[in-house]
């Protein structure tokens, strides 16, 4: 088998396709009994899980993530298990240097092996270095990503120049992110020879959303140009507003003469159990989806349209959304074309909604674009705020009481003093910090342990069953009986 036609795939079903598909609420009850399948399938990694998800995962699934990352790492010997993270653990604030150092250790001693390390304005300089160097000091491996956007200034030359900085940092691994599924195959033939081009012997990965349909051509594209991994899904987890099938992906670029190197048998298993859990539980199944070239144009995710609709309909405005998408559109260029990304899009289309409602354009501005105006997203991209807007935020009063803020840097003992003191561990210190309420932890530890059975035994396979109740401890005796089975066991 030639080296230069394998293409292998990092999993995003668990992470981003529970993500952009079920809204979190995949719990881990329900990955348990297909975890040994994601560990054979061959993957170069799973991603899991994510910051934000912290937050979902206490709060509505009532489970501890810490816990789930554990149970996962046990049954994935073989595989790293990832995490997608911006350069904070509370979402996208400014992290205590001594909390993001105290994540990394705790991230990699409890079971992540890989870190996929975003910056939302694709600054390198700003917070991405020490970033780095955490997750590289705890023993994981970093995947620094740059994040493709449409603009004037996204060009080919800037991904040139961004691969250039990102080599720099001696990260292992670049990849080129596009979680508004914006790319093209016309723009991956020029885009990915000008990365790879700069990327030397630094490995490329490549991660897309199938928003507007053209996912799956644009990773073909990317690897006759020299790709060698794509990030996929599983179904039901895969297509929609998540990532390519990795079934579909790798059928494809077999008949085009490369070697995809997964163990399909083992990802048909997981795709049975999740389309069982989809079925049991009522969840949305990703299908693809049509073109839609109004994406390319105000490049606002759906997750944020969504937002917006909630918050107009409240209002009695929906019928506004029109002119605030209009206006999201405005706003972007204005701020110099901040990437269509989070926390950036759900700046511009706040600040969107409050110009439309207002009547007057930065009558009243939120004080995250002030922040950013302020310089707090990198000085390079408040220079390239229109001189007009900018004159007018900076004269708001409210520009003036945040114009001398500094972010804290307490040290670790005062950060534990302040979470519960000094009989707190470092997992839960860290579960306080970014959940920011003992009632809903409490309410977690309440809800008991995560269950390992729930989901045991319906759609996967029957050696599977006989496995999982082989191991369990208060049984002396099963009986299992259907229509074509009848199997009894003394245990």
């Amino acid at each position: 088998m030639s080296k230069d036609k394998e293409v292998r795939f990092v999993d995003q079903t668990l992470r981003d396709g529970n993500q952009s598909l079920w809204a979190l609420t995949m719990s881990t009850s329900m990955m348990l009994p297909v975890a040994g399948r994601f560990n054979e399938a061959g993957f170069k990694a799973v991603d899991l899980t994510a910051p934000a998800h912290f937050k979902t995962i206490v709060r509505e699934v009532r489970e501890d993530p810490w816990e789930r990352i554990r149970l996962m790492a046990r049954k994935m010997r073989d595989t790293p298990l990832a995490i997608m993270q911006q350069c904070s653990i509370t979402g996208f604030g400014i992290v205590p240097k001594c909390m993001a150092k105290l994540w990394s250790q705790r991230l990699a001693a409890n079971g992540i092996r890989r870190v996929h390390l975003m910056e939302a304005s694709n600054d390198f300089g700003l917070r991405v270095p020490d970033y780095v160097k955490f997750a590289t000091d705890a023993g994981m491996e970093v995947v620094l990503a740059m994040t493709y956007s449409i603009s004037p200034k996204h060009t080919d030359k800037y991904y040139e120049q961004k691969t250039r900085d990102a080599v720099a940092l001696k990260v292992p691994v670049i990849l080129l992110k596009d979680p508004g599924g914006l790319l093209t195959p016309e723009r991956i033939r020029t885009l990915v020879p000008a990365i790879l081009k700069n990327a030397g012997k630094t490995p490329v990965e490549l991660h897309s959303h199938c928003t507007t349909g053209l996912a799956p051509l644009c990773y073909l594209e990317a690897v006759k140009r020299g790709i060698r991994t794509l990030h996929t899904g599983i179904p039901p987890l895969a297509n929609g507003s998540a990532q390519p099938s990795v079934l579909s992906m790798a059928n494809n670029l077999r008949h085009l003469g490369y070697v995809p190197r997964l163990d399909e048998a083992a990802v048909a298993a997981v795709s049975d159990h999740l389309q069982y859990v989809a079925k049991r539980e009522g969840r949305p199944i990703g299908a693809p989806v049509e073109y839609d070239e109004y994406q390319y144009v105000h490049q606002i995710p759906g997750g944020v349209i969504s937002n917006l609709k909630r918050q107009l309909t409240q209002l009695k405005l929906i019928d506004r959304l029109p002119q605030v998408i209009e206006e999201c559109i405005r706003v972007r260029v204005d701020f110099g074309y901040p990437i269509m990304v989070t926390p950036f899009s759900q700046y511009i289309a706040t600040q969107a909604a409050i110009n439309v409602v207002l009547g007057e354009r930065y009558k009243q501005v939120v004080d995250d674009m002030i922040y950013y105006a302020l310089g707090f997203w990198g000085k390079g991209a408040a220079a390239a705020i229109d001189r007009n807007v900018m004159d007018k935020i900076l004269s708001l009063p409210r520009s003036k009481e945040l114009a001398d803020w500094e972010p804290p840097e307490p040290s670790l003992e005062q950060m534990r003093e302040q979470y519960g003191g000094s009989g707190v561990s470092d997992d839960d210190l860290l579960l306080r910090y970014i959940i920011g309420s003992d009632d809903d932890i409490k309410a977690m530890r309440a809800a008991g342990p995560i269950r390992h059975d729930k989901y045991v035994g319906a759609a996967t396979p029957l050696r599977t069953l006989i496995e999982e109740l082989l191991k369990r401890k208060d049984l002396s005796y099963v009986s299992i009986r259907t229509k074509d089975v009848n199997i009894e066991m003394e245990l």
